[in-house]
């Protein structure tokens, strides 16, 4: 027997309940993992919630990324062996499997190894984090050194990231925030700029670093009444990447700045590199190599235990983290 975290109804965190259950063994093509860490993600509290892009089928598990031991592996599943350790990636829909748990099953597609120089706390934070960067940056944007990108919600776990990666290829990251009580931190966590939107003119300030030119990239979770500044902000030609809507609000835009600065705007979600076998590849060897090198750090804000995940998810909506949170096992 093993807990686990489910929902029975959407709601706030306090639906989170946790269930003793007999563990499966893994079926062909699953690995069962002994679970040591939990990365949380914005999009497990929207699942929680039923404001997620899927549709929730209840009763339902939750959770993206774990790290920790393999306890059993499926037929045909050779690439682990029992007592590998290893980490999930999100590559599956949380309607399938839910990593919230002392013991789960996981697809062996969505299964990595675990990075040896990482702690199994350090391992739950990276993947949802610098994938989403990744496939955003390197394959749809194809970030170059002369470039500035935009990062709004520069705090979050997907923000640092982008920081991260921006400086690791070379280009300039421009970091943005609500006020001035994290610019320092966001400095000193690689930002070439900070701008704190809700005291600084955006667009003056993006034109003024950039000598009028704009940002050719922006990579935006939130949306909302601001969303028509960024556009104001970027490069002609540019691109936006929007992967999130953190704004109850609905987006603003200006249709004249569309034929002003003929921007492309695109919808990104992690799932079309995570959910490609290929491109997964690709993105797990990028990452490791920037974690080898060291310009991919992992960013943990507060750890929890697993006794405390409504907690943990009432702090993470409350937004004034700065990186991942992480729930030990």
């Amino acid at each position: 027997m093993a807990r686990i975290i489910h929902i029975t109804t959407p709601g706030g965190p306090e639906v989170l309940t946790y269930k003793d259950i007999d563990v499966a063994a893994p079926a062909a093509g699953e690995v069962r993992i002994r679970v040591k860490a939990i990365g949380l993600n914005r999009a497990e509290s929207m699942w929680r919630s039923g404001e997620y892009i899927e549709e929730v089928k209840l009763p339902a598990r939750l959770g993206y990324e774990a790290a920790g031991i393999v306890d059993a592996v499926g037929p045909g599943v050779t690439r682990y062996a029992v007592g590998d350790a290893v980490n999930t990636v999100p590559a599956f829909s949380q309607n399938q499997y839910g990593m919230y748990g002392e013991l789960v099953l996981a697809p062996v597609s969505a299964v990595v190894p675990h990075p040896p120089s990482l702690s199994f706390e350090e391992a739950a934070s990276i993947w949802m984090m610098f994938i989403t960067v990744y496939g955003a940056f390197i394959e749809a944007a194809k970030l170059q050194a002369c470039d500035v990108v935009l990062i709004p919600a520069a705090s979050s776990s997907v923000g640092l990231a982008a920081i991260q990666l921006a400086n690791m290829v070379g280009a300039t990251p421009i970091a943005l925030t609500r006020s001035s009580a994290k610019r320092q931190l966001l400095l000193d966590a690689g930002a070439a700029f900070v701008i704190a939107t809700g005291e600084q003119d955006l667009v003056a300030e993006v034109l003024r670093i950039t000598g009028g030119a704009g940002a050719r990239v922006v990579f935006d979770p939130v949306g909302g009444p601001g969303f028509g500044k960024l556009v104001k902000a970027m490069a002609t030609g540019g691109i936006l990447l929007a992967y999130g809507a953190l704004s109850e609000e609905p987006a603003q835009l200006s249709y004249l700045d569309l034929l002003i600065k003929l921007p492309t705007i695109v919808g990104y979600t992690i799932w079309s590199t995570s959910g490609d076998p290929l491109r997964q590849q690709a993105a797990v060897a990028f990452i490791l190599a920037g974690l080898a090198s060291g310009a991919l750090k992992p960013v943990i804000d507060k750890t929890f235990t697993f006794d405390d995940m409504v907690d943990a998810h009432r702090y993470l909506e409350a937004n004034g983290q700065f990186g991942k949170i992480v729930v030990t096992v």
